[in-house]
């Protein structure tokens, strides 16, 4: 049965419409609002079942856009530590009871955010650091292991992939290389585990329009307008769903 509550989609309408635009190329380390919000409504696990289609979907325009731009060294210093954060991920996902997938969610919510505020501010302003297969894997492990949890792995992997100072567009391509790649695997233990029931896929394909949309507007704003009105209001967002899942992680 699809799901039919207006909240749900009051919420991921726009939630799935922001990260599309950040897969696009634009605030490209916003990461992905979908699960956190979706979360609010329905359980943690079924809002990862659910955002899963429509990041392979959107993973798929997001290539063709930036098809070829992607730093290759980079991709195969933290790629193989993903593959073994999925392994994790798949072996605990349906350990973790809902209140405690929504308190690591919220908790790496707050996490990012407080760090993307630390660097805007000058705590992160350093000189471009080198590339290292020892930090791409464990930032990559840590990075597929929330990804697969709750999709919310962009926050590790900016944490190694941020102070490279890539130019924009390879830092936007790398990001939705390695993703993509991420996404697709997750697709057979996601499966395995129940998360892509009838309901979910039905849900999904009602959402999935969202897909091209928001990847349209990210490459069109990409390439005319400034990430830092976006970031900011990514950040208050997420920061109120953050601590709301916290709060309700907690009780």
């Amino acid at each position: 049965m699809l799901i039919t509550d207006p909240w749900f989609y009051a919420l991921a309408v726009p939630a799935f419409l922001l990260t599309g635009i950040s897969k696009g190329g634009f605030a490209s380390g916003a990461g992905n609002t979908g699960v956190p919000l979706m979360s609010l409504v329905i359980p943690a696990p079924q809002a990862a079942g659910i955002a899963l289609p429509l990041l392979c979907a959107m993973d798929l325009s997001a290539l063709r856009a930036w098809w070829g731009r992607w730093d290759r060294a980079e991709l195969a210093r933290t790629l193989p530590g993903a593959m073994l954060g999925i392994a994790a991920g798949t072996l605990v996902f349906g350990l973790l009871s809902d209140a405690m997938v929504k308190l690591m969610i919220g908790l790496m919510t707050l996490a990012f955010i407080a760090r993307s505020l630390w660097q805007e501010y000058g705590g992160g302003k350093v000189a471009a650091a080198a590339g290292s297969a020892l930090k791409g894997n464990v930032w990559g492990a840590a990075s597929g292991f929330t990804s697969f949890i709750a999709h919310a792995g962009g926050p590790p992997l900016a944490v190694y992939l941020l102070p490279l100072r890539m130019d924009r567009a390879r830092l936007a391509a790398t990001t939705v290389a390695f993703f993509a790649t991420v996404n697709y695997v997750k697709l057979l233990p996601y499966f395995f585990l129940g998360a892509l029931s009838v309901q979910n896929i039905l849900t999904s394909l009602v959402l999935l329009p969202l897909a091209p949309i928001g990847i349209r507007i990210g490459v069109w704003l990409a390439e005319r307008v400034s990430d830092r009105l976006f970031y900011r209001i990514i950040h208050v967002l997420l920061a109120l769903t953050g601590a709301q899942l916290v709060w309700e992680g907690l009780r």
